[in-house]
């Protein structure tokens, strides 16, 4: 069964679209820790990041700079924080994470909510800065 990330792929599911190329999408999480967290994946479905072939990987974390880059320009923050977990979706993915200290990278915090209109402006303005 495709993992749901793989489903957004697809244009199964809606998403909040930062960035996309052939191999990789960039989208808002819906659950964020804070204004701006995105998720980067490769397109290509694999659970473990670390099983992605080395070029899929190197790509993947150039894809994430960018967007990292992008997210510094629109939102403010010291730093733009990356995790790696793994255990909530079966595909490889990178938290980027807009923080101003180590305690914004708490994934157990409570999450924030946006509506969908704050949800595409924050998207929208990112992707113009990538």
């Amino acid at each position: 069964m495709a993992s749901i990330f793989s489903r957004i792929v697809n244009g199964e599911i809606p998403s909040y679209k930062i960035a996309e190329d052939e191999n990789y999408l960039a989208f808002l999480d819906i659950n964020p820790l804070a204004k701006g967290h995105t998720l980067v994946i490769p397109k290509k479905e694999v659970d473990n990041l670390f099983d992605l072939d080395d070029e899929l990987y190197k790509g993947l974390f150039l894809f994430a700079k960018k967007v990292a880059n992008a997210i510094e320009k629109c939102i403010p923050c010291k730093k733009v924080g990356v995790a790696v977990i793994g255990l909530e979706v079966p595909h490889a993915h990178i938290h980027l994470v807009p923080i101003n200290g180590i305690y914004d990278l708490d994934f157990s915090r409570p999450k924030l909510t946006f509506t969908k209109e704050e949800l595409t402006v924050i998207a929208k303005d990112i992707s113009s800065a990538v």
